[in-house]
């Protein structure tokens, strides 16, 4: 059972969007969140606060008395959210450029780029935006970031993206595990084992949202580990199983197996996104020209591949993948 604890925007968005809608499917498109994601968020809101927020009503979720409550308190902090986002949007910085991702490891590739980009553009302060890795969209939505850079954004007219490559979530197990002679594993596989993740909510996982949850499966145990390397080593070491993209692996991987996950696979199409309702500067413009070049080939699968098209030296990976 979880401990008591102070609720998060997430939470909020998710009291109003469910309240307007009257069901989790209806908030998720709302929320470009899965159902059972949404589904997980409510559960650990009612866990925090102790109390039931919605109660089920002919296939419709209303309010309870607490619920009602705690949704005037959600009005008043979206609203004051939206005003500071009208505020960013009326006082636009084309001196300064925004930058965040869904994945900290995307920084290890993003330096040639941003060297040839500054090269041009000396007197555009780029800030990396740290803090919004976890929820890249949300914070570009908020008004606080300009370019995002993160995997399978759902189509909306307030988000403009521009297609960069795609890569394939992976299971990565010790070499002498039962499953590294099998062509795929499944989440029933799963089920059964030390799930090693980052830590970073598992609604923004995609082994939970699109391996897990949809077969209505929980591992038997799950550890949070903050950094890609050590990751890799806690596999190679046999203390669980993990889930990486093929390009986060180094060159040589002694120790390790990856396989498919799922029979079809896990595939994710990164993009740069934008806010549709702001005119692109040209900064922003370039930027995102440069990160188009880097992954233009046909058959670009990821960062790894464009290094080694390029004859770079291939890239050191060091945290967060979503």
């Amino acid at each position: 059972m979880k401990l008591a604890g102070m609720l998060e925007f997430r939470h909020f968005k998710l009291i109003a969007a469910v309240a307007d809608t009257g069901s989790l499917a209806a908030a998720s498109r709302q929320l470009h969140l899965t159902s059972s994601a949404l589904s997980h968020q409510l559960r650990d809101a009612e866990e925090r606060l102790g109390v039931q927020l919605f109660q089920r009503r002919q296939r419709r979720l209303l309010l309870t008395g607490s619920g009602e409550k705690l949704l005037l308190s959600a009005r008043r902090v979206l609203n004051e959210v939206a005003q500071a986002e009208a505020i960013c949007r009326a006082n636009p910085q084309d001196d300064l450029l925004r930058l965040s991702t869904g994945c900290y490891t995307v920084y290890g590739w993003l330096p040639p780029i941003l060297g040839r980009w500054q090269a041009e553009h000396p007197r555009v302060e780029l800030r990396i935006v740290l803090e919004a890795t976890r929820q890249p969209l949300g914070a570009l939505l908020n008004g606080e970031l300009d370019l995002a850079l993160t995997t399978d954004v759902p189509p909306q007219a307030r988000l403009a993206q521009t297609a960069l490559f795609e890569d394939e979530l992976m299971l990565v197990v010790p070499e002498n595990h039962a499953l590294a002679q099998r062509g795929h594993a499944t989440a029933e596989d799963l089920a059964r084992e030390h799930l090693l993740t980052y830590a970073a909510p598992r609604e923004q996982l995609d082994v939970f949202t699109r391996v897990l949850w949809p077969a209505g499966i929980e591992p038997h145990r799950v550890s949070p580990v903050p950094l890609t390397e050590a990751l890799i080593e806690l596999v190679r070491g046999g203390i669980g199983v993990t889930a990486l993209p093929q390009w986060m692996l180094p060159d040589q991987s002694p120790g390790l197996r990856t396989i498919r996950l799922t029979p079809r696979g896990i595939r994710r199409r990164w993009s740069a996104v934008t806010r549709a309702s702001r005119q692109r500067p040209a900064p922003l413009t370039h930027f995102i020209q440069l990160l188009r070049e880097r992954f233009s080939a046909p058959d670009a699968t990821g960062p790894r591949a464009a290094s080694r098209r390029r004859g770079e030296r291939p890239l050191s990976h060091t945290r967060r993948e979503t």
